[in-house]
């Protein structure tokens, strides 16, 4: 079984939604799929939201090997994405060399505010977190207390790790940032980071077309399944 982890945003329902059936729609294995809902985390997450934060799972994220048992693996991705390949060759990258296993961008955004205004904070390692491989044994220091008052860099540049050796990286297909990398088609992750054509003010960004197919997908009715 894949076990995956989605950012949840309740102003944005559609975005998990969307994200999910694209990955059971290419899915040639068993994927179980957890949205990081605030609400169905009860008091295991009480941090204030900041000012910085552009969505409700900013930080939530860093509970998943916690929500593990701290046993196995997972992956954790944000929810302005669609999935264009079979994840069951991201989950074929599993290392245990690593503790986690991240594409590493070197992600330097122009601009001062992204999608919906929110504040467009710039740092070291900045997006690796937005798809991670969490190997959750070597994971133990995210506990709930540190999770819940670590401050944001310290957990977005994986500064509870004893080492950056415990970071691996995985290919760059599997987090291509819109707007940021140069266009691929033959790209398995398609990161919507600035906004994706959901919002009126990107609806003509990169992809756009490839979002807007995912969902149509999502909603059919009646349709014949292809063929296995």
């Amino acid at each position: 079984m894949i076990k995956v982890f989605l950012g949840y945003d309740r102003r944005e329902p559609v975005l998990f939604s969307v994200l999910s059936h694209s990955i059971h729609q290419h899915a040639t294995q068993p994927v179980s799929i957890t949205p990081l809902l605030l609400p169905q985390l009860g008091e295991t997450y009480h941090r204030e939201r900041s000012s910085l934060q552009s969505t409700e799972f900013s930080f939530s994220r860093f509970l998943v090997p916690y929500l593990c048992d701290y046993e196995g693996w997972a992956v954790f991705m944000d929810n302005d994405m669609i999935v264009k390949d079979d994840l069951s060759k991201l989950w074929a990258l599993r290392d245990d060399r690593y503790a986690v296993q991240v594409v590493k961008h070197d992600h330097q955004p122009i601009a001062d505010t992204k999608f919906r205004g929110s504040i467009q904070t710039k740092y070291e390692k900045k997006n690796w977190s937005s798809v991670m491989l969490f190997n959750c044994a070597r994971c133990k220091a995210l506990t709930v207390d540190y999770v819940n008052n670590a401050t944001g860099l310290q957990l977005h540049q994986f500064k509870w790790l004893e080492s950056e050796q415990e970071i691996g990286e995985l290919p760059h297909r599997w987090n291509h940032l819109v707007g940021y990398d140069k266009h691929d088609e033959d790209v398995s992750v398609i990161h919507y980071t600035e906004g994706g054509p959901y919002f009126p003010e990107t609806e003509h960004c990169e992809y756009a077309q490839d979002w807007l197919l995912a969902r149509d997908s999502m909603n059919a009715v009646g349709v014949t399944p292809p063929a296995l």
